[in-house]
C-alpha cells in the first residue's frame, strides 16, 4: 500500500511540477486513462502526448490528496484540484479509482468530479 500511495503522490506531483519524466515509471504501457469530464486516453504514449498539450495551455496550481481507501488492486483517493488553464482559474474536489497490476504499475484510472462551491440547498 505505501508504495502505491508513493506513485500516486508522484503522480500528483509530476503535474504540479510539469515533469513528465515519471509517467513511464508509474504507468503500464496498455494503460486506460478516463478524465472526469470525458475524454479517455488509450496507451502510455497517448498519456505523454496529453501531459505535454495540457501542461502548454495550463498550469496545476494545487493536487492535494485527502484520503486514500485501498482494497486488493484498487486504491481510490479523494482530492482537491486546483488549475489555470487558458488564463482561468478553475477548482474542484474528486476521487480517482486507480488499477494496479502486480508491478504496482497503474493498468486503469478513473476521474470523477465534484463541483466547488458545495452548498447546503434547504436554507
Amino acid at each position: 500500500m505505501i508504495e502505491r500511495e508513493r506513485v500516486i503522490e508522484n503522480y500528483f506531483e509530476s503535474w504540479i511540477n510539469k515533469n513528465n519524466a515519471i509517467l513511464r515509471k508509474i504507468f503500464d504501457p496498455n494503460i486506460v486513462y478516463t478524465e472526469c469530464y470525458g475524454p479517455e486516453y488509450h496507451g502510455l504514449d497517448t498519456i505523454e502526448s496529453w501531459f505535454e498539450d495540457w501542461n502548454k495551455r495550463g498550469t496545476v496550481l494545487v493536487w492535494n490528496i485527502k484520503q486514500l481507501i485501498h482494497q486488493g488492486h484498487l486504491t481510490a483517493v479523494e482530492w482537491y484540484f486546483k488549475c489555470d488553464y487558458d488564463a482561468e482559474v478553475g477548482e474542484f474536489d474528486g476521487v480517482s479509482l486507480i488499477e494496479f497490476n502486480n508491478d504496482n504499475l497503474i493498468v486503469n484510472l478513473k476521474e470523477f468530479q465534484s463541483k466547488i462551491p458545495h452548498y447546503y440547498p434547504y436554507k
